[in-house]
């Protein structure tokens, strides 16, 4: 089949290409800068996602040496706390003795400290084995120190002091 195109039909086709080639260049032109929008999101993502991932790094490290600083920390409340329980007992136990020395006495001879003794009945038998007598103990008397042979006098007291007894 031969087909006769006129002229008119010939330039209604060349316009109709003519459209399609510009309509298409559009379109090619749309595409283009959809794609270009595309590539500029994808990397604007992934520099959004590496920062991401750099920030993450820099919190992982520095969670690591947070954490490293409070098992230093834990370690030594442990410490502190052996310490303080360590000086707690210290303290218990100076403070029995400690009651234990508020009935303490002095036995001092001749105004000089001989001995210490945990009470007055305790003093008097040391004395005693020196040849004192056991119930000879009167009030202390108005002589200085010093020239009484044996004198007991609380501990708490008794000045630590050359002269010996301060009461």
């Amino acid at each position: 089949m031969i087909r006769i195109v006129t002229r008119t039909r010939l330039v209604t086709l060349q316009q109709e290409a003519k459209q399609a080639r510009a309509r298409s260049r559009d379109v090619q032109a749309s595409a283009d800068a959809a794609y270009a929008r595309h590539v500029r999101t994808a990397w604007n993502l992934t520099a959004a996602a590496e920062a991401a991932e750099g920030r993450a790094e820099e919190a992982f490290a520095r969670t690591q040496e947070l954490r490293q600083a409070l098992d230093r920390a834990n370690a030594d409340l442990y410490a502190a706390r052996a310490t303080a329980a360590e000086q707690a007992a210290r303290i218990d136990a100076l403070t029995e003795d400690l009651s234990v020395m508020c009935g303490a006495v002095a036995l001092l001879n001749h105004g000089q400290l001989h001995s210490v003794h945990r009470d007055q009945q305790a003093a008097e038998r040391h004395a005693a084995s020196f040849g004192v007598g056991l119930h000879g103990w009167g009030p202390t008397s108005d002589l200085p120190a010093s020239e009484v042979v044996w004198r007991i006098s609380p501990l708490s007291k008794w000045a630590v002091t050359d002269g010996g007894d301060a009461g």
